[in-house]
């Protein structure tokens, strides 16, 4: 009997139905899954896992947080214990049946080590049956191709993915006991840190840093507005902004003219290269921009290429290898109707000629490798679906050409300039609107002409902070500090969110705790916060994936540098405590009391007996006004009185969702939500009478 691995059940049903030709149920033993089929006189049983089917972990003794030594806790053994039992068991009954194993799992470094955790299972490792099948698509050719040249299982890769799951655990267990024990926030509101999630924390509060410090600075810009042939047009003084207002008021004084001479035109035919193609940044930046989260995008990207519609997500190439038929993948596209017109201009075309950013030995750039209807796929798959091929077209189609104008203006002793853009070709940007281009139509002008001045402006503006990080930028900033890999990024940035320690998707913003986490760490131990570390350990598990370093001479490296970190942290442990515990303190404090000539102040409390939250006066018992709040979700004050009753308003985020509320219940904006309670309630009961009478 031959075995095969996969990584997870859609993976599984994929493969198995290429290799058999037909498409295949799954059958089980004991809540195991498989696939089995008959293939030139050999029986194949296709076994799919759940991603990874061992957990790594510290032994038991080490799970008491206070009871725990933390010099002790970076010197801990490491467990590997299975999660997925029912699969671990059949794995290692199916062990002797087994002619051979192909591991057919993910083909990056996660891929592999899942893999080894089921050759471990089956006790399997080393053993000279076991081969693995690399492939980029779930397609027939290639899987077809990667079944037909089995290579060798690489258990260096195996062994770096292993290396980075242990250095994680010790970080993050550490560096998260320490912060919350110091800070006594302990149970569900612990305080989290890790070796990739506190540099790229990091990176955040310092853009918020920057903003809090910085002093917008004033300057005039002068405005004209020309008109010729009753088409207006808009021109800028050319000094562009005056610092000094009365450098400005002079200029202004040209107010008085009534026609404006000009003194040159030029133009110039700009082309506008079309995009390389999609590596793993590039594709969750781009999904960002349309109004996904990456960790969204990247989970319907992984869905997509299980079902065999794009190639493997995960990838830093975005140069197309030679091999790859272009032409082929150009030509299924005429099968999507939406698409149709698209490809059939690809191939009119006399040349295909692709673009081409960074080269590497990764898998190829994401692309399509099938046709699949929109009806086919659900919204926001479609959306990725229709992203992937768009980009795939654009980088093949032709570059845009724009027109770009300036004309100079002279307006009494001032000169003025007017810009103008407009596409004369617009090439890829037909087959990607995503990357939009503003044009600017002037008239046609003359040099030596007049044109009428219909209105002058000296406007008033300031500069602005530089901008908060979008979901997009960050993980590009990520890859530049070579924070995490490609295919743990979007996960950080989930971990942030879901530890509430930042908000926003187009605008991240730090919370308070937040801030002191990463000020108080970077005050006493800067090297955990800062990207070097990382960047460093992410070299020495390269090493370990190219056979020049053993794991656990890595994994030992890590540990030494977390211990002399934590020493310097344990010295200054009661400052950095005093700083989270005021910080908690701020965090819990919501807005003024409501109750006149009180002067204390609402705070987030928990009530002893429920446990439930609700704001509370910090004068109690001396004054007692209360208000209950949502028992999920992070609550922030908004500075925002309601419209209706006039009491404060405050912010609910529930993981990347957040919505505004009056603190008042009996407030008249919360009837409508009341209404909707009360008939969700009498639905519910009716719903179980019903039940009640069935039975």
């Amino acid at each position: 009997m031959e075995v095969i691995i996969t990584e997870k059940a859609i993976a599984g049903q994929r493969i198995s139905s290429l290799l058999a030709g037909k498409q295949l149920s799954p059958k089980f033993d004991q809540k195991a899954q498989y696939f089995e089929f008959e293939k030139d006189g050999k029986q194949y049983w296709v076994i799919p896992l759940r991603g990874h089917i061992t957990d790594v972990n510290f032994p038991k003794r080490y799970s008491n947080w206070i009871g725990t030594d933390l010099k002790e806790l970076t010197k801990a053994e490491i467990e590997y214990v299975s999660s997925v039992k029912q699969i671990t068991s059949f794995l290692s009954r199916v062990s002797s049946k087994a002619d051979s194993v192909v591991v057919a799992t993910d083909a990056d470094r996660e891929g592999e080590a899942i893999g080894a955790e089921a050759l471990s299972a089956m006790n399997l490792v080393g053993s000279p049956k076991v081969k693995r099948a690399y492939f980029s698509a779930m397609t027939q050719q290639d899987i077809n191709h990667a079944f037909s040249n089995l290579v060798n299982f690489d258990y260096n890769l195996a062994d770096s993915a292993d290396a980075r799951r242990e250095i994680d655990l010790v970080w993050g267990a550490v560096l998260t006991r320490f912060l919350s024990i110091v800070s006594g926030s302990m149970g569900k509101e612990f305080l989290s840190a890790g070796r990739v999630q506190s540099p790229t924390l990091a990176l955040i509060v310092q853009r918020e840093k920057e903003i809090l410090a910085f002093n917008p600075k004033p300057f005039w810009e002068l405005q004209a507005l020309f008109e010729k042939s009753s088409k207006e047009f808009e021109a800028l003084h050319k000094k562009g902004k005056f610092w000094k207002k009365e450098e400005a008021d002079k200029a202004l004084e040209c107010k008085s003219e009534s026609h404006g001479t000009v003194t040159s035109v030029s133009k110039k035919k700009l082309r506008m290269k079309k995009p390389v193609p999609f590596n793993t940044t590039a594709l969750l930046r781009s999904a960002a921009n349309i109004g996904f989260t990456v960790g969204g995008a990247m989970s319907i990207a992984e869905s997509l290429y299980q079902s065999g519609y794009i190639s493997y997500p995960r990838t830093d190439n975005s140069a197309y290898p030679k091999t790859l038929d272009l032409r082929d993948i150009t030509e299924k596209l005429l099968d999507v109707k939406e698409l149709k017109p698209l490809a059939e201009k690809i191939l009119h075309q006399k040349t295909i000629e692709p673009s081409a950013g960074k080269s590497t030995k990764d898998h190829p750039p994401i692309c399509p490798v099938s046709a699949v209807s929109k009806e086919k796929l659900g919204g926001k798959e479609w959306k990725i679906y229709e992203l992937v091929c768009r980009r795939f077209l654009a980088t093949l189609s032709e570059d845009a050409l724009l027109e770009s104008v300036s004309a100079e203006i002279s307006l009494g002793q001032e000169l003025f300039i007017a810009r103008g853009k407009t596409i004369l070709s617009a090439g890829w940007k037909e087959f990607y609107p995503y990357s939009k281009t503003k044009e600017v139509f002037l008239p046609e002008l003359e040099k030596g002409e007049t044109v009428k001045l219909n209105k002058l402006d000296l406007i008033s503006k300031e500069t602005k902070h530089p901008p908060r990080y979008s979901q997009g930028s960050l993980i590009k900033l990520m890859e530049q500090n070579s924070l995490g890999t490609k295919a743990t990024r979007h996960n950080i940035l989930q971990k942030l969110y879901a530890r509430r320690y930042i908000s926003g998707q187009k605008a991240i913003t730090p919370n308070k705790i937040a801030f002191t986490v990463i000020t108080a760490l970077d005050k006493y131990e800067e090297t955990i916060v800062k990207p070097k570390m990382t960047a460093d350990l992410e070299n020495e598990m390269d090493l370990v994936a190219a056979g020049k370093k053993g794991k656990d001479e890595v994994v030992e490296t890590s540990r030494m540098l977390l211990l002399s970190g934590l020493e310097k942290l344990l010295t200054h442990k009661n400052d950095v405590g005093s700083e989270l515990r005021k910080a908690l303190r701020d965090d819990s404090i919501i807005c003024g009391c409501t109750q006149e000539g009180c002067g204390g102040e609402l705070v987030i409390r928990k009530a002893r007996v429920s446990g439930k939250r609700f704001l509370g006066c910090s004068n109690y018992p001396k004054c007692t006004e209360s208000y209950p709040l949502p028992q999920t979700g992070k609550i922030l004050s908004t500075d925002k009185l309601c419209e209706q009753c006039g009491k404060p308003m405050i912010k609910v985020l529930n993981g990347r969702r957040s919505f505004e509320m009056c603190i008042d219940m009996n407030c008249p904006s919360k009837d409508e939500w009341k209404k909707k309670s009360a008939e969700r309630a009498e639905k519910a009961k009716q719903s179980k009478s019903s039940k009640s009478v069935k039975k």
